[in-house]
């Protein structure tokens, strides 16, 4: 298997599959944004938009699940956008967790960005809910088959009040997650790299060490601010944010 190859599987995927790794099994990290760059070089041929970039594995909880120290990078496209009103599509095993939006207002290069600096180039902040939907069975991977399967990415679903950051303390930003009218869980902005400017920071360096850098006009979702719950037909997910208002999604 090379890399076209595992990209295109990959997003042929409609079910679930043995992790990548286990048919490669020395499937490195490098390798990995190789394939996920490949498999965005298909999206955008078959006419899918590039409109930012989503981090992961961003709480250090998940981080210590995982054995790593690093949030993964993913891009998101405009096929992924989830209109309010409109149900979660069918998936595998859909996940739901509630995210820290940033809208970009300008270019954003590393290395040597700071939350400071990072800060400083965000437009809007959003409320949002990201569904994540792993391709492998059991949500059973490696970091590597993450990273080639974009970070789980399926669908994500933005809020309708964005504020400028300096509006906000990032860090005490609080969400209720809500399932079935029960508040399953609740986080602040603090759960994600200490504050969702660091997890922006990282975007952009990590980003730069690839001579690619962070666009005007893009969306950066910070990363899951609670531990993801399922998805399930018929059910009602929501997210309450303090100040950045409700989202709601229907299984």
């Amino acid at each position: 298997m090379n890399v076209r190859e595992a990209a295109a599987a990959l997003l042929g995927t409609v079910s679930e599959r043995s992790p990548l790794s286990e048919e490669w099994p020395g499937l490195d990290i490098d390798t990995a944004y190789a394939i996920q760059d490949e498999a965005l070089r298909l999206r955008r041929a078959r006419g899918e938009t590039l409109v930012g970039l989503k981090l992961g594995l961003t709480s250090r909880a998940k981080q210590q699940r995982m054995g790593i120290d690093s949030p993964l990078l993913a891009w998101l496209t405009d096929a992924m956008v989830l209109p309010a009103g409109v149900p979660v599509p069918s998936l595998i095993h859909p996940r739901a967790e509630p995210e820290l939006v940033f809208v970009l207002g300008r270019r954003l290069a590393g290395p040597g960005v700071t939350a400071a600096t990072a800060l400083a180039a965000v437009d809007r902040v959003y409320g949002g809910i990201e569904i994540i939907d792993s391709r492998y069975t059991d949500y059973r991977f490696t970091l590597p088959d993450a990273v080639a399967d974009n970070g789980s990415s399926a669908y994500f679903s933005v809020g309708p009040v964005g504020l400028p950051p300096a509006s906000l303390d990032l860090s005490l930003e609080a969400t209720l997650l809500e399932v079935d009218g029960q508040i399953v869980d609740t986080a602040t902005g603090a759960a994600v790299q200490g504050h969702p400017a660091e997890a922006l920071a990282l975007a952009a360096n990590a980003l730069g060490a690839r001579g690619l850098a962070l666009e005007p006009g893009w969306l950066v979702l910070t990363g899951g601010m609670t531990d993801a719950v399922p998805v399930r037909p018929g059910s009602r997910i929501a997210a309450h944010f303090s100040h950045l208002g409700s989202i709601t999604l229907a299984g």
